[in-house]
């Protein structure tokens, strides 16, 4: 707000945006306008020009709801080029907006917030991925988090409404959070033709977590065209339900084509959808596995908003079925490797991928790491360490 004319804090719904953005505000004695009311919403639509013409700072709540106020602000923001002038949210990305008018190139900052991360709400340091792009295969953590400690958090997720319910009213807001979400968010961006397919969509994507996100598999599993499951997959990542994770190549012009990954943004929303409870998914035969690896790679995804290490998140997978869960590269081109697991023991098999990556990457591969669920730091050679999940949110930036 300091030298950005319009920030945008964009994100799922009731991930904190308005509560957020309700204390810069009061700090700056600005004016606050939520577009979720009628009246206010209707007066934007009236006149978009006198609605964004006030002298204070203005903060305008869910802001995708009239997307015609950015042409307003826009004409604002030039003709007046202080910074501070604007701060919106939006529980959509507005650069998917159809027929947005202007997407305020050069003038707007966007923030993207996600729901609370493991150490928010644990109050912990969240420095994992700055620790392991510092220290690499020095990197060291013990844990005392138990395989049930793990289940707890995979279900309870991280929106607030949700961290603090237990049971059947967490389960409760998770059902009314998904059914609005669809039928309020996803039908403003666009007509949906098939709601129920669309739910069922959503069943299979959470079914699905880690796998490969093929819009002809999915489209053939729900009996509908596939250009229809790729509008509904724009959809769902544009109101923050789901995330791509792109597949790693060190040919640039590979990774545009090549088929990402996907996984639900919110654990507890995915667990909630496949009516996976504590008590499901301490059963042998769960489908903790796959929760597990989305769980981990939502929590890396929400470090790399705010680590010093300026790095992206890929997955890597070769034709002949080797595969790395999650590949960080930072702008340097220097790779740390990650694979999941949910058991307690780590084997060196479960290197198989990363000793791949690391003979096409030789030095460039920082460290080769099996996240677990036991509670030690183990060697397995050169680079290679199996490292307790929860050193996610527990380790600082400078270990």
């Amino acid at each position: 707000m300091t030298d950005t004319r319009v920030v945008l804090v964009d994100g799922a719904r009731q991930c904190g945006k308005s509560t957020l953005v309700a204390r810069v505000g009061a700090e700056r004695d600005a004016v606050w306008r939520s577009l979720d009311r009628a009246a206010t919403r209707n007066a934007a639509e009236f006149d978009p020009t006198a609605f964004v013409d006030v002298e204070r700072m203005l903060i305008v709540d869910e802001v995708q709801r009239v997307p015609d106020l950015l042409l307003a602000i826009k004409e604002s923001v030039d003709s007046d080029p202080r910074p501070g002038r604007y701060l919106l949210t939006g529980s959509a990305r507005l650069l998917g907006l159809r027929g947005l008018p202007d997407a305020l190139p050069g003038r707007m900052e966007t923030i993207e917030l996600w729901p609370l991360s493991q150490g928010e709400i644990d109050e912990r340091p969240d420095g994992f991925v700055d620790a392991v792009f510092t220290v690499g295969a020095g990197l060291r953590h013990e844990s005392g988090e138990s395989r049930g400690g793990y289940i707890d958090r995979i279900v309870r997720g991280g929106f607030p409404e949700s961290v603090a319910r237990t049971g059947r009213r967490r389960q409760a807001f998770l059902d009314n959070y998904l059914a609005d979400l669809v039928n309020r968010d996803v039908m403003q961006l666009s007509a949906i033709e098939r709601g129920p397919q669309m739910r069922a969509l959503i069943r299979l994507l959470a079914a699905r977590s880690g796998q490969l996100l093929v819009p002809g598999n999915l489209a053939r599993s729900l009996g509908l065209p596939q250009s229809t499951v790729d509008r509904y997959l724009g959809l769902l990542e544009e109101v923050f339900l789901i995330k791509r994770i792109p597949a790693w190549s060190r040919n640039l012009s590979a990774r545009a084509v090549s088929t990402a990954k996907g996984a639900m943004v919110d654990s507890g929303i995915a667990a909630n959808v496949l009516g996976q409870d504590e008590a499901a998914l301490s059963r042998p035969d769960s489908q903790l596995g796959g929760l597990l690896e989305g769980f981990v790679a939502m929590e890396i995804a929400r470090q790399l908003t705010w680590s010093d290490t300026r790095a992206e998140m890929f997955h890597y997978r070769t034709k002949d079925q080797v595969e790395v869960d999650i590949v960080l590269e930072d702008r340097s081109g220097r790779v740390v490797a990650i694979d999941v697991k949910e058991s307690a023991t780590a084997r060196s098999d479960d290197f198989r991928g990363i000793d791949h990556l690391a003979r096409r990457l030789g030095g460039d591969l920082i460290a080769g790491l099996v996240l677990y669920t036991g509670t030690e730091t183990l060697s397995f050679g050169e680079r290679k360490l199996a490292v307790p999940v929860s050193a996610l949110w527990e380790l600082g930036g400078q270990p």
